[in-house]
C-alpha cells in the first residue's frame, strides 16, 4: 500500500495543471467521478461552441484523487500553455476556417440574446425532466432491494449524477456571458470594483435566499398561524422527531411541511458525495426552519436600487441606455446559477448517496468496510466485487481512502503541476465579437476565482468586501458540509469556500467569510443576496480565525476583526 510519503505530484499530461480549489478542496471520492469527468467536459464543451468562444474545455485529471484541469483553447495543440504569439493569434482569428465559423457564431449569439433561448429550455424542458427524474429514483427505496437490485440502481444512480453535471454545465457558458458582458462593460465606463458593480445584480436571483427559498417562506406563515407546530419547533427534542411531527401536522402546517421536506431531504449540501445530504441532518433543517420563522436577516432591495442608480450615474450618458440593457440581461440570467445545480447535480448526488450507504451498510455487515459512508471511496466495479463476493479492494485500502478524504484539502497540495498556465489572449488584437465575448468570459472567470492581495494577521483577517454591512457574532469553523450540524442562528459562517448547496443554512447566518473565491464566487452571490456581511478570498480565514470566537465582519472594508478566543 503506498504510503503518504510515497506519494508524488506529477503532471498528469503534457502542459500546466491547475487545482480546482473553487468546487473542490477536498480529495474527490471515487463513485462516479471519472463519469463526471466526461460529462463535464463534453457539457462545457458542447457550451462554448454554442456561443462560439475560443476557449473549448477544460482537460480534466485526478492527480492522488484531487481534480487538476487545464484549459484547452479551440483548435490550439494539446497542452499548450497559453496562447500563441499576438500576430499568430491576428491572423488565425481571420483567416483560419474553424475559428472565423466560432467568431461568427459568437457574434449572432450576442446579437440573438441566445441566453434567453436557453432560460426558456431550461424552464420549459430540462428543469421539468431532471425534477421527475429525481423523483422516479427517490421513489425507489434502496433498503428494499436485493443485492442484484441495489447494484443495478447505483449504476442507475452514477449515470444520472454524470448527467445532471452534464445539464449543469451546458448552461454555463448561458450564465456567464450576460454577466460578464455587463461587468467589463460597466467597468470600463465607471472604473469601479466588480463588488460595487455586482451590487446592481440584488434581487435578481431569489432561491439564493436558501435551499428552497419558495417552499420555506410558504412554511413560515403556516408556522406563524400554528402555536401547537411552534411549539413542536422550538421544545427540547431529537431535531428528527420534530420534522415528522411537522409532517404529521394537521392542515397547511404539515402540507407545507410536508411540500418543503420532501423537496430538499435528498439533496446534497456540497459537490461531494462524500457529504452528507440535507435529510441526514435533521438539526440544520430544523435550525433553517426557525432562522426563516425568526426573519432576522432580510435583503434590503431599497439599498440594491439605490446602489444601482448611483452606478449609473456614473456612466457617461452616451451609454446610459446600453447599461440598463445590459443590467436586464444580466438579471434576466442570474437566477439560472443557482437553479442548475439545485435542481440537477445537488439532488441527484444526493440520491446517489442514499444508495451507496445502503450498500456501505452491507459491506459492514459483511467486514468489507469499517464504515458505511466510506462506500463513496468505490468505483462502481469494486462496489459490485465487493458485494457480490469476487474480489475488491481490502477493507484497510478503502479505509486509507476515506481517511486521505476527510483529513488532507488543496491547502496540502501543489497549486500547479507541470508549471503555470499562460493567460487568455489580449482581446484587444481579436475581431469584434471575439473581443466582447472573450472580456466577459475573463471577467467572470477572474472575478470567481481572484482573491485578496491583502495580508492578515491573527487579529484582522482581511479578503475581499462583497456586501456591506457590519456584524458581530460567534466564529463557526466548517471544515466541510457534513459539520453544518454545529451552526447555531446568528453564527458567522467561516469555511473554505461555499457551494449552491450550502444555502440551506442561510437562515442561521450573520456573515461568511472564506479562504476561496472571489466577488462571483458563491459565497459572495449570497450574501449580497441575502443581505448579510460578506468577505471572501481571505486565503487563510479558517487557519487564522479559531472556532468558537468572537468576530465583527466588516463587510465594508473586508475585514474580519477577532475580538476574542473562543
Amino acid at each position: 500500500m503506498t504510503t503518504e510519503t510515497e506519494i508524488r505530484w506529477e503532471p498528469p499530461g503534457p502542459g500546466a495543471w491547475e487545482a480546482e480549489t473553487a468546487h473542490f478542496p477536498r480529495p474527490m471520492p471515487r463513485f462516479g467521478r471519472s463519469a463526471v469527468a466526461v460529462a463535464f467536459k463534453a457539457a462545457f464543451m458542447a457550451g462554448t461552441a454554442r456561443y462560439g468562444l475560443l476557449l473549448s474545455h477544460f482537460e480534466i485529471e485526478f492527480v492522488n484523487d484531487f481534480w487538476f484541469q487545464q484549459p484547452a483553447p479551440f483548435g490550439a495543440p494539446k497542452g499548450a500553455k497559453g496562447p500563441p504569439p499576438k500576430p499568430i493569434l491576428w491572423l488565425l482569428t481571420r483567416l483560419h476556417p474553424g475559428m472565423r465559423a466560432r467568431i461568427r457564431t459568437s457574434g449572432e449569439a450576442f446579437a440573438q440574446r441566445r441566453w434567453r433561448e436557453d432560460l426558456r429550455t431550461w424552464d420549459d424542458t430540462d428543469k421539468p425532466a431532471a425534477t421527475a427524474k429525481h423523483r422516479e429514483l427517490v421513489a425507489i427505496d434502496p433498503t428494499s432491494l436485493d443485492d442484484a437490485a441495489l447494484l443495478a440502481h447505483l449504476e442507475r444512480c452514477e449515470k444520472h449524477v454524470a448527467a445532471m453535471i452534464g445539464l449543469h454545465h451546458k448552461y454555463t457558458m448561458t450564465c456567464i456571458l450576460p454577466t460578464g458582458d455587463f461587468l467589463a462593460h460597466v467597468a470600463e465606463w465607471t472604473g469601479k470594483s466588480p463588488g460595487e458593480i455586482l451590487c446592481s445584480m440584488r434581487g435578481s436571483t431569489p432561491l439564493s435566499n436558501g435551499i428552497s427559498a419558495g417552499e420555506l417562506e410558504a412554511l413560515v406563515p403556516t408556522l406563524k398561524d400554528d402555536a401547537e407546530a411552534r411549539k413542536i419547533l422550538e421544545s427540547n427534542g431529537d431535531p428528527a422527531e420534530k420534522l415528522e411531527a411537522l409532517r404529521a401536522a394537521p392542515g397547511a402546517t404539515g402540507e407545507a411541511a410536508r411540500t418543503f421536506l420532501d423537496l430538499v431531504w435528498h439533496r446534497a449540501v456540497s459537490y461531494s458525495i462524500g457529504d452528507k445530504a440535507t435529510g441526514e441532518m435533521p438539526e440544520v433543517l430544523v435550525g433553517a426552519i426557525r432562522g426563516a420563522l425568526a426573519g432576522t436577516f432580510k435583503p434590503r432591495p431599497e439599498d440594491a436600487k439605490a446602489k444601482t442608480a448611483a452606478l449609473r450615474a456614473l456612466v457617461p450618458e452616451a451609454h446610459r441606455t446600453r447599461f440598463d440593457e445590459l443590467l436586464e440581461e444580466a438579471r434576466v440570467i442570474n437566477r439560472l446559477r443557482d437553479e442548475r445545480g439545485l435542481y440537477a447535480d445537488c439532488w441527484a448526488i444526493g440520491i446517489a448517496r442514499r444508495a451507496l450507504l445502503e450498500l456501505g451498510r452491507r459491506l459492514v455487515e459483511n467486514g468489507k468496510l469499517k464504515a458505511a459512508d466510506e462506500a463513496v471511496d468505490l468505483e462502481l466495479p469494486e462496489a459490485r466485487a465487493l458485494l457480490t463476493g469476487k474480489g475488491g479492494p481490502s477493507l484497510e485500502e478503502v479505509h486509507r481512502r476515506a481517511v486521505w478524504r476527510e483529513t488532507k484539502t488543496v491547502a496540502d497540495i501543489p497549486a500547479f503541476l507541470g508549471g503555470q498556465p499562460g493567460g487568455p489572449p489580449d482581446p484587444n488584437i481579436l475581431p469584434p465579437a471575439a473581443k466582447r465575448a472573450t472580456r466577459a468570459v475573463d471577467a467572470v472567470l477572474t472575478n470567481l476565482f481572484k482573491e485578496a492581495l491583502t495580508t492578515s494577521s491573527k487579529k484582522i483577517v482581511r479578503g475581499l468586501s462583497v456586501n456591506d454591512g457590519i456584524y458581530e457574532g460567534t466564529a463557526r469553523l466548517i471544515q466541510n458540509a457534513s459539520e453544518f450540524g454545529r451552526l447555531q442562528q446568528g453564527d458567522v459562517l467561516v469555511t473554505r469556500s461555499t457551494a449552491p448547496y450550502f444555502n440551506v443554512v442561510l437562515p442561521l447566518l450573520g456573515a461568511i467569510v472564506t479562504d476561496r473565491g472571489g466577488q462571483l464566487c458563491h459565497a459572495a452571490i449570497v450574501a449580497r443576496e441575502y443581505g448579510i456581511p460578506g468577505v471572501v478570498g481571505t486565503k487563510e480565514a479558517t487557519a487564522l480565525i479559531p472556532d468558537g470566537a468572537r468576530v465583527r465582519v466588516d463587510g465594508t472594508s473586508g475585514e474580519v476583526h477577532v475580538l476574542g478566543g473562543a
